[in-house]
């Protein structure tokens, strides 16, 4: 069974979702206030979490920053009620896997729970399938897939989430260039049109943490007028 968090103050969004979640086979938990919502996704580290940006307490921003640095990996879809691309791009450039626009239909969302669900699903078979290999060592970075454990020169880094995926995709295919557009497609699961430059930024934080000089990359490389690529030569 899932375990989903909804954390949303109006009462009759929690109840809707509630109702759907449950036909889902989730067992479904929610708060009305941003701190008290963090404070549940640290103790519970659910399935999924439905985070609303305009909270009590703390904001959807702040939460999922919070969530992620407190190294929560739970996907994270964030409902808005605004329509500004700021909010989308905050949003996702803070950790959140998805994002929905009040109003929205309750097929539009159960369609994206569902494919948030089958993209951990395939990670997971993925990690199962790739757990006896011994592709992961990549000079002095360490790939664990099955354990999500990075390592360079042995010390453990945290990545988010989409830190993590885009670190896998790339490593699993080295030597293979993806542009941004073809990049958000796979990692965050459908086409995210106009937000190459998140990609951009999820990059940029990966090499901030596992490269030993950004000037000079020597695992993720910006192949010239495509986009990047994993170094086949490690």
């Amino acid at each position: 069974m899932k375990t989903v968090l909804i954390i949303e103050d109006d009462s009759e969004i929690v109840h809707l979702l509630e109702i759907h979640l449950k036909d889902l086979q989730c067992e479904v938990h929610a708060s009305q206030r941003g701190d008290e919502g963090l404070t549940q996704a640290i103790e519970l580290v659910p399935d999924l979490i439905i985070l609303d940006i305009m909270l009590p307490g703390m904001d959807g921003i702040a939460v999922c920053q919070k969530i992620r640095a407190n190294n929560v990996k739970s996907p994270i879809i964030m409902l808005t009620a605004k329509a500004e691309e700021i909010d989308k791009v905050l949003g996702l450039e803070v950790g959140a896997d998805d994002y929905l626009t009040k109003p929205f239909s309750v097929r539009e969302f159960i369609a994206r729970v569902k494919a948030i669900f089958r993209r951990e699903e395939m990670v997971t078979t993925d990690k199962q399938e790739r757990k006896d290999k011994n592709a992961n060592q990549f000079g002095n970075l360490s790939i664990d897939i099955d354990m999500r454990k990075v390592l360079v020169d042995g010390v453990k880094v945290e990545l988010s989430p989409k830190e993590f995926e885009l670190l896998v995709l790339l490593s699993s295919n080295a030597g293979k260039s993806y542009d941004r557009s073809k990049l958000l497609n796979l990692i965050w699961g459908y086409e995210f049109k106009g937000y190459e430059h998140t990609v951009n930024s999820h990059i940029n934080r990966l090499r901030a943490k596992i490269e030993p000089d950004m000037s000079n990359p020597t695992y993720i490389l910006t192949t010239w007028g495509v986009g990047y690529k994993f170094n086949e030569e490690l």
